[in-house]
Formats: C-alpha cells, sequence, structure tokens
C-alpha cells in the first residue's frame, strides 16, 4: 500500500501530462475562430499550427532543464516545481487578458500572451514527463518496475479521456465553431448563424473554461507531491544512506532493502560520470526511442481528434473523440498487464505493424472516396489502439530503464527533449500536410511506424525482470 500511495501520486504527473497535452483538442476550434475576430493581424492556418503546439516548446525547454533540476534539486522538488507550472498555465490560459489586456478582444499582443502561459504549462509537462517515470522506476522493486512505469502511459491515456469527457460536457449543446478554407492558410466560418444564435458562447467562453478547468487537478498534484519520499537512488547518490534505507524497507523489507542499498552504491560510486561513459550506442538508442514514438504521428491524432472525425463525416467528432479515448484506456491496460511477461520489445514491434496497418486504412479511405467513412474511423481507432499497448507505455518503459544510474538524468533528459521537439514538428505541421493531402500524411506516418519496428528488432535491448544496476553492467560489458 505504501508503494502504491507513492505511485499514484507520482502518476499524477502523467494525467497532467495528458490532460495539458490533450486539452487543446476540444478547445483550439473555438480558439481559432476567436483570434480570426483580431483586426490588428490575420489568424491564419499556420499561426494557428503553432497557438496549437505552442506547450510543445515548453515541453522541450522543460524536458531539456529535467535533468539538470533532478540532479541538483531531486526527483521530488523538481516535479512540485513542474506542479506549479501546470497550475499557473491553466489559470493563464483561462483568463490571458490578466492585468494587460482588455477582456473578449482579440489581438496580436493578446495571442503571444496565451501562448506564454501554454508554454509554461508546457514546461511543467516536459518536466514531468522525463521525471515522474524515472521517480517511479528509481523506488519501484525490479519484478514490478515495467507494470508500474506503465501506470504512468495509463495516467496520460486517462487524463486524455478525462480532458475529452470534459470539454464534451463544457460544450454540451452549444455549437463548435467549423472552418473552411478561403485562401492558402485563410479561413472563415462556415455555421456563423447557428454561433450568433448561441451567442458565439463556444467561442467566448466554452475554450476558457476548458483550459481553466485543469486547475482542479494541478493543485491537487502540487499539494499531494510534498508527501511522498525522495526516491532511494537519488538519496544514495547525494550520501543520505540512512534515508534511503528507509524508504527501501518500507518497499522491500529490511533485510533485501541493505543488498539492493548496497547494489546502488557499487554503481554510484563516481557520482558524476560524462554522458558517453558508456557509449554512445545507449544515448542514441534513448534518443531514436523518443524519436519513433513521435515520428509514427499518434499525437497528430491525440491533438486534433474532432477534427479528423468530423471530416469523415461519422456522426458526432466530440462523442467519437471520447470513444477512441475508451479504447486507448483499454488498450493500454493490456500493456501493463502482459509488459512483464512478454517483454518489452514484442510488445513495441506488434504495436509497431498494427500502427502501420491502421495508417494504410486511413490512407484507402482517403484515395477510395466510395468507401464508407466507417472504414477511416476504425482505422484510426486501430492506430491509437496499436500505439497504446505499445510505443504509448513501453517507451517510457524502456528510457526509464536503460540508462546507467550515474547518468541516467541528464540522459533522460535528452532522450526527452528529443521527443518533444519531434512532438512539435509533428503536430505543427499536421494541420497543413492533412488539409493538403490525408492519404500523404497517414502514408508518411506509415513509413515511420515500419521503420521503428525494424530498429527495435535490430537495435533495442529487452530489459524485462533487470534490475537498475543490471543495465549499468550490460553498458559497461558492450565497451570496448
Amino acid at each position: 500500500m505504501y508503494l502504491f500511495s507513492i505511485v499514484l501520486v507520482a502518476v499524477l504527473g502523467g494525467l497532467l501530462f495528458g490532460y495539458d497535452t490533450a486539452v487543446i483538442s476540444g478547445a483550439e476550434r473555438g480558439l481559432q475562430a476567436f483570434f480570426m475576430g483580431a483586426e490588428d493581424f490575420v489568424y491564419t492556418d499556420v499561426l494557428h499550427g503553432l497557438t496549437s503546439s505552442s506547450a510543445l516548446i515548453g515541453c522541450i525547454i522543460g524536458s531539456a532543464v529535467s535533468g539538470l533540476f533532478a540532479g541538483r534539486l531531486g526527483r521530488k522538488k523538481s516535479l512540485f516545481i513542474a506542479g506549479i507550472c501546470f497550475f499557473l498555465s491553466a489559470a493563464g490560459s483561462y483568463y490571458p487578458e490578466f492585468l494587460f489586456f482588455e477582456k473578449g478582444v482579440p489581438s496580436a499582443s493578446l495571442l503571444i500572451a496565451f501562448n506564454l502561459y501554454r508554454v509554461l504549462g508546457g514546461i511543467g509537462v516536459g518536466m514531468a514527463s522525463a521525471i515522474c517515470p524515472m521517480y517511479i522506476a528509481e523506488i519501484a522493486p525490479a519484478g514490478k518496475r515495467g507494470k508500474l512505469v506503465s501506470w504512468n502511459q495509463f495516467a496520460i491515456i486517462f487524463g486524455q479521456l478525462v480532458v475529452y469527457f470534459v470539454n464534451l460536457v463544457i460544450l454540451g449543446d452549444h455549437i463548435a465553431p467549423k472552418m473552411e478554407s478561403l485562401a492558402e492558410g485563410m479561413n472563415r466560418i462556415v455555421n456563423l448563424p447557428e454561433l450568433t444564435a448561441d451567442g458565439e458562447w463556444s467561442v467566448t467562453t466554452g475554450w476558457r473554461l476548458m483550459f481553466g478547468s485543469e486547475c482542479i487537478p494541478a493543485g491537487l498534484f502540487t499539494i499531494l507531491i510534498l508527501l511522498v519520499p525522495e526516491t532511494p537512488r537519488y538519496l544514495a547518490m547525494s550520501g543520505h544512506d540512512d534515508k534511503a534505507l528507509a524508504v527501501l524497507s518500507r518497499i522491500n523489507g529490511i533485510s533485501k532493502a541493505s543488498e539492493i542499498l548496497e547494489d546502488i552504491k557499487s554503481t554510484v560510486v563516481e557520482k558524476k560520470e560524462k554522458l558517453f561513459t558508456y557509449g554512445w550506442i545507449v544515448i542514441f538508442i534513448g534518443i531514436m526511442l523518443s524519436v519513433f514514438q513521435q515520428v509514427v504521428g499518434i499525437n497528430a491524432v491525440l491533438y486534433y481528434a474532432p477534427r479528423i472525425f468530423d471530416s469523415m463525416g461519422m456522426g458526432d467528432p466530440m462523442f467519437q473523440t471520447v470513444l477512441m479515448g475508451i479504447v486507448n484506456i483499454t488498450f493500454t491496460l493490456v500493456a501493463i498487464f502482459t509488459v512483464e511477461k512478454l517483454g518489452r520489445k514484442p510488445l513495441l514491434i506488434a504495436g509497431s505493424l498494427g500502427m502501420a496497418l491502421g495508417a494504410l486504412g486511413v490512407c484507402l479511405a482517403d484515395v477510395i472516396p466510395s468507401l464508407p467513412g466507417l472504414v477511416g474511423v476504425v482505422s484510426i481507432m486501430l492506430y491509437s489502439a496499436s500505439f497504446m499497448f505499445s510505443w504509448g507505455p513501453i517507451c517510457w518503459v524502456l528510457i526509464s530503464e536503460i540508462f546507467p544510474n550515474t547518468i541516467r538524468g541528464a540522459a533522460i533528459a535528452i532522450a526527452v527533449a528529443f521527443q518533444w521537439i519531434f512532438n512539435f514538428i509533428v503536430s505543427s505541421t499536421f494541420v497543413s500536410l492533412y488539409n493538403w493531402s490525408p492519404s500523404f500524411t497517414y502514408g508518411l506516418y506509415m513509413v515511420m511506424c515500419l521503420l521503428a519496428a525494424i530498429f527495435v528488432w535490430k537495435l533495442v535491448p529487452e530489459t524485462k525482470n533487470k534490475t537498475l544496476e543490471d543495465m549499468t553492467r550490460l553498458w559497461k560489458s558492450k565497451l570496448p
């Protein structure tokens, strides 16, 4: 119960990660319509793509500095700082006019202020995305580590499902705006009469409530993280052996705790080692795991799900987005309950091939107009489900496991920074690519899925049932 309660608090960071990154899916069309009303600039597709993805710039920054924070302040204090960023971002995105602007009057300056608040939230997401799995991996027993780190991915997907549902409830009977292209990158609202009859509520108020709703989980996480202990591995590296032993004893029992502590100390004799002490290949594998998790294109689906489903003409797009969230949750559970039995590599390879098949289905639905819209919807569901039992949770498990103790903080920071860089590239280009050619977009993602399967098969080591100290010895043995 002690271990469960610690992990439960830590995975709230994952829930906020999912909540913050997916809240844009319900809010982006209302936000787009709001800023299209500005008189001092033209709000184009490019600007909307950058605004919808601006939090990812913060994610890059947050993940890049996470190693520094985790190493200097510890895992626990770093997560507390992330919680503060989440809360301030949610409040600021709800009311970006605070102090400096007139409420409800869109302008270029207000757009900048809104994006700065989203970047601040992204910094929190970037820090949490690197440090939450690190925290869980460092505190969990070897035989339970894969399952417990996978719960962090479950929390991410659960956070996305929660915010899909919250967005659906907030929107209620109100009408989300629909756009049509006037010229290259230029749009107009096509259902303006209905919006006017509805008081334009979704344009003036709906998106604000969606962003502001994050204040509740952000505040809860910030308070609860103060109640959990620091990780025993960080405590041992900081010279607090007695505190490390106390935490290990409560989780593993006194006799086993002493054995684990000695094993930890044997691999952290040198507290600071250079990044490439164990060779370049371990860093390369960590980076490429992060890159492939993004270039398969999943976050383009998660961020723009209502827009994609709407283009397929198969009923209520917000309802279908919630349904996709339920599918995602279900298949994340598949990973949690099979990762320790099947191992990491088989799940990654199977998921890559399933995603490739789903992406192919979306391509065919676009190329062959006579196919029913259901083909596209089912293909998107297959694509998303395949990611959720593979690259979603397992990538985080591997990134938290494969690096040696002495370079883990810095190495994870670099790997996760690359993840957010490619997340930003994929997400910010998706709207323009999808509007140009859905078949090309998903054909590109299909190729990336196949390359990801080959990469895992050839280069990624299996980490099932290995301790973190075992991984240190593995990489050391591969040195020339």
